[in-house]
């Protein structure tokens, strides 16, 4: 049961929601549709709690961001505009919050002569304080659970009461696994609070999971952790996920007092965010910020954690772009380079990369080895694929603006294990991997010319045999007759440049790398 306190604070937080009811009536929807909507994650699941004054009939209410209303208009005009509902969930999928109408809450508002037109205005009723409160202000138990169930930001009261563990001081991403951390404290808590807590996340999560990936929720977990896990998964679905994101749960706190919360879940594409609430409530100004999707996502972003992670580096330079640079009006290199970068975008999203930065004319990206994903084999067909697009925006530029120049991509690929996060900056925060992985990438990229694809030996082995047969790479042997090309083999860098080159020197850092050039993909031969 919510308390007078809990009412209290959710009576905080209603001048900057709207309620359920607020939304019927001012869009016109059902409320089967709204649930649909939530459903299909067009519009976030709602903070409940009690009714405001006024709301008779009802014991509890659903409290959304106002900007929802902003949402529900686009969905309207996307509809008008023959977008399936797939379509549309997709989009609020893919981009959650909104592109093109607003980049925070908003109202909509209606000028004069504009017809059906709309425009946002920035919903400003919080206060200079309440912009300065973020997630390190929340006083109880709150957590990120990445894609791949990792903990990527944790506060200190969830370690204390949740975890009883560090969970901060462990550096790779699979130690931080919450069911192997739930599983390391099975011994020391009681049985009823490991199950409840185990059965809440799987439930909160099952749309990530299945019975088919449940063992391989991490890696080396024994058949009888996994029945355990199994067992918990097929008698924890009584909820169904629209009914798990407020979900209430007793706690032991030391001293054996025990304590009740209602675990509130924000579900981002980045991951999913777990706030206890305690029943005698929490700020009202913390409860407002999280009634704000787009502040929660970037505070946990500029706060998450570095994992020490395996991943695969993919760097492309425009080649010769000084020279490019130089032949173009100023005007016409940026529309070149803006171009060129709206065109890769794409390649990049379908295998899953990370974007990294832009680097003057070059663009990196990573690739984690994240569950179900071949992270090597993904960044291999994003730079071959890249190339193919690169082609085909070359021959389209070169016939508008009427030169001769081919465009070239020059694509260095390194796999290794670094450490992974972000870094705030003045604007953004940028993703970012430290270690010579990125280095090396970035020397490959140099070296490659006319659209080459070089990588490292290393990465190849790690390749299964399958993948490595879809492939032709190898190098040209230069002391061969008419620099024949080897297939399946390498060279050292040294190897690949004459000591009398004026480059030579500048790659002495990795001048004893074995690399070879991929060239294309095979299709496998059929018996």
């Amino acid at each position: 049961m919510i308390s007078g306190r809990m009412a209290w604070y959710i009576g905080m937080a209603a001048s900057f929601m709207i309620t359920s009811k607020d939304i019927i009536r001012r869009t016109g929807i059902s409320r089967a549709t709204l649930n649909n909507y939530i459903k299909l994650g067009i519009l976030p699941r709602p903070i409940v709690g009690p009714p405001r004054p006024g709301d008779h009939g009802v014991k509890q209410i659903g409290y959304f961001p106002e900007d929802v209303i902003v949402r529900l208009d686009r969905v309207r005009l996307m509809k008008e505009q023959g977008r399936s509902m797939d379509e549309i969930s997709r989009h609020f999928q893919s981009v959650p919050e909104f592109d093109g109408f607003a980049t925070g809450s908003g109202t909509i508002e209606k000028n004069e002569g504009e017809g059906d037109r709309r425009r946002v205005r920035p919903y400003t009723r919080s206060t200079d304080h309440e912009l300065k409160v973020t997630i390190c202000d929340i006083e109880s138990p709150a957590y990120l659970v990445g894609p791949d169930f990792e903990i990527e930001w944790i506060n200190k009261q969830a370690e204390d009461i949740v975890f009883n563990k560090k969970v901060r001081s462990l550096v790779d991403s699979e130690s931080r696994n919450i069911f192997r951390l739930f599983l390391e404290q099975r011994h020391s808590v009681g049985t009823d609070d490991w199950v409840n807590l185990a059965s809440l996340h799987l439930t909160v999560l099952q749309r990530k999971i299945n019975e088919t990936n449940l063992a391989r929720l991490f890696s080396d977990i024994s058949v009888r952790d996994s029945a355990v896990f199994s067992d918990i998964f097929k008698s924890g679905l009584m909820s169904s996920p629209q009914q798990a994101y407020h979900l209430p749960v007793t706690m032991s706190l030391p001293g054996n007092v025990r304590k009740n919360y209602q675990v509130h879940t924000m579900a981002f594409r980045e991951g999913t965010f777990f706030v206890y609430l305690p029943d005698e409530g929490i700020s009202g100004n913390v409860m407002a910020m999280l009634g704000q999707r787009e502040r929660v996502i970037s505070e946990l972003l500029r706060h998450k954690m570095p994992s020490l992670v395996s991943l695969c580096v993919l760097f492309a330079d425009l080649q010769d772009s000084m020279r490019i640079c130089a032949e173009l009006l100023p005007g016409q290199y940026f529309e070149l380079i803006n171009d060129l970068w709206e065109v890769s975008g794409p390649v990049f999203d379908r295998y899953r990369g990370v974007y990294g930065k832009h680097v003057g004319d070059g663009v990196l990206y990573y690739f984690l080895d994240r569950a179900g994903d071949d992270y090597l084999k993904n960044c291999i067909n994003c730079s071959l694929d890249l190339r193919e697009i690169m082609f085909e925006f070359s021959e389209k530029w070169k016939e508008a603006k009427g030169w001769d120049n081919d465009l070239f991509l020059n694509t260095g690929i390194n796999e290794g294990q670094e450490f992974f996060g972000t870094i705030r900056s003045a604007n953004n925060i940028e993703f970012t991997a430290l270690g010579d992985t990125i280095n090396t990438a970035a020397r490959l990229s140099e070296f490659a010319r006319n659209g080459q694809i070089w990588t490292t030996k290393n990465l190849v082995s790690k390749l299964s045999q399958e993948d490595r047969n879809m492939l032709r790479f190898g190098v040209h042997r230069k002391n061969n007759p008419a620099n024949r090309f080897v297939r399946d083999s390498f060279a050292r860098v040294a190897d690949l440049i004459p000591e009398d080159s004026l480059h030579y020197r500048d790659y002495c850092a990795i001048a004893g790398l074995p690399i070879t050039e991929v060239k294309e993909r095979v299709r496998p031969v059929l018996e």
